[in-house]
């Protein structure tokens, strides 16, 4: 069974406390909301090894379609940060999907070589077939 944790969240400390109530109810890895900002999971880390909570988590991993995706996720989706150095190379962007994947993989690529996250979630949201160029462009 598995659950959902917000490293994007103030205080921090507040997801620590769910998720060891969740792991005493029988939860035996965790999926963190979408995070663009690899600073952010290092620092979730360093709190979750603090509090000695010994479980995998996997980092949810949302491409970015557009500059507009990214400003709605600021705005609408609590525990979401992307950084405006994120949507301002989306703006400048020709194909800003495409972008959008590049920024991904590079997210994924700094969570593996940095040890942040026992890997990632890639929640697609309606762009499943672009899962494969994702990975290729991730060098998984």
């Amino acid at each position: 069974m598995g659950a959902s944790v917000t490293p994007f969240y103030d205080p921090v400390e507040l997801q620590i406390i769910k998720m060891q109530k969740k792991i005493k109810a029988g939860a035996k890895f965790f999926q963190t909301q979408a995070v663009y900002d690899p600073q952010i999971l290092k620092n979730f880390k360093q709190k979750t090894e603090e509090h000695h909570i010994q479980t995998k988590i996997l980092a949810g991993i949302i491409p970015l379609k557009s500059p507009g995706m990214a400003n709605y996720m600021n705005k609408n989706v609590p525990g979401i940060h992307v950084p405006e150095e994120i949507i301002e190379r989306l703006r400048k962007a020709q194909d800003k999907q495409k972008e959008g994947l590049k920024i991904a993989a590079e997210l994924i690529q700094q969570i593996k070589e940095q040890n942040l996250a026992d890997g990632v979630h890639i929640m697609a949201i309606g762009a499943e077939e672009n899962v494969p160029l994702l990975l290729d462009l991730s060098n998984l």
